[in-house]
């Protein structure tokens, strides 16, 4: 079987030269993360018997020689490369973020034959917070829902939080004290035609679930935690801006009533977004006094994959390959790290 691995910013999604010098230096961490999932991917395929794993890179990245990889051509989009690439393989496995329709996209370049992960449905559906939480909410599971600026309570509310329907992570996340601020700046993303979600902020534990989805249902693998940041406001602006500072993988036991509550919860979830596979993210945060209360799911592995196979001594990559229906198994003699595969 061959295997490729296409992360987008370290596979050349985006290219550094162009990026402002604003956004730079959230670009560099961003790679970071994303290096560090795709090396975790990677490594834990090559540990697998009859599996070749080749990966995407880029020209601002050294690698060793002889380490299977390949990059896009000059004048080739990046549809175009991992169009190609994919179909010099037998499957791809695509980490991406999913705003402004890229993992969609990204699937149609690769089509369904060869795609390593949720399907187009479970995409398109988890891509937007607003029919996430609509549908969550109509299953009965506590969610964030998208208000309108009536809506807005400060007696029930005390803070708001304004982001894109589709980002990821923290990105362009602004979070609120003033009622009328918020809406104000929900108004100006609307004006701009930019796809926006206004809700009332969530206080506790911020949490996230680490799954394994397949067509018989999901596995719980890991609770973490998540370290979320919201800085002072900036000078002549009332948001404050939501930073995501890392996770620590397994912070709760899931054999706790704890464990066994969001255990739940990852089953109810997993079951109203048929079409999850393979490896998912559930953001969550506990509150004091509601229990969880789902913010979004990412149906695509999450930074949270890196350091899992080593924490719990199992193979991810196997069972997210084993999710869609491919069987492998650990080579007998593991091969030296950074060796062709």
């Amino acid at each position: 079987m061959k295997l490729w691995v296409y992360e987008y910013l370290t596979g050349g999604g985006i290219d550094a030269q162009l990026a402002g010098s604003s956004s730079l230096a959230d670009l560099s961490a961003l790679v970071v993360e994303g290096r560090v999932m795709r090396d975790a991917i990677v490594g834990d395929l090559r540990l697998l018997d009859g599996v070749e794993v080749s990966f995407a890179s880029s020209r601002f990245e050294h690698v060793a020689e002889g380490v299977a990889h390949c990059r896009a051509r000059p004048g080739e989009s990046m549809l175009e490369f991992v169009s190609r690439a994919a179909r010099e393989h037998d499957y791809a496995w695509i980490v991406a973020p999913e705003c402004d329709g890229l993992m969609l996209d990204l699937a149609d370049a690769v089509g369904p034959a060869r795609w390593i992960g949720c399907t187009k449905e479970a995409i398109a559906l988890a891509s937007s917070k607003r029919a996430t939480a609509a549908r969550l909410a109509s299953r009965g599971i506590a969610a964030t829902p998208a208000l309108e600026p009536a809506q807005l309570d400060p007696g029930t509310q005390p803070r708001w939080v304004v982001k894109p329907d589709d980002g990821a992570g923290g990105l362009d996340t602004l979070v609120f004290d003033d009622a009328d601020a918020a809406r104000a700046e929900y108004a100006a993303r609307r004006a701009a035609q930019r796809e926006t979600v206004l809700q009332a902020w969530v206080d506790g534990d911020a949490l996230s679930l680490s799954l394994i989805c397949g067509q018989a249902g999901a596995t719980l693998v890991s609770i973490n935690r998540q370290r979320i940041d919201v800085a002072a406001p900036v000078a002549g602006h009332a948001g404050q801006v939501v930073g995501f500072e890392g996770v620590d993988i397994d912070r709760i036991d899931r054999d706790s009533a704890q464990g066994r509550t969001l255990d739940a919860l990852a089953q109810q979830v997993a079951a109203s977004l048929p079409g999850l596979r393979g490896f998912t993210g559930i953001d969550v945060v506990w509150h004091p006094a509601r229990g969880p209360v789902v913010i979004e799911v990412n149906p695509r592995a999450t930074v949270a994959y890196a350091g899992l196979s080593a924490r719990f001594g199992r193979n991810l990559a196997a069972d997210v390959l084993a999710a869609h229906g491919l069987r492998v198994a650990p080579r007998a003699a593991l091969s030296a790290c950074g060796a062709r595969s």
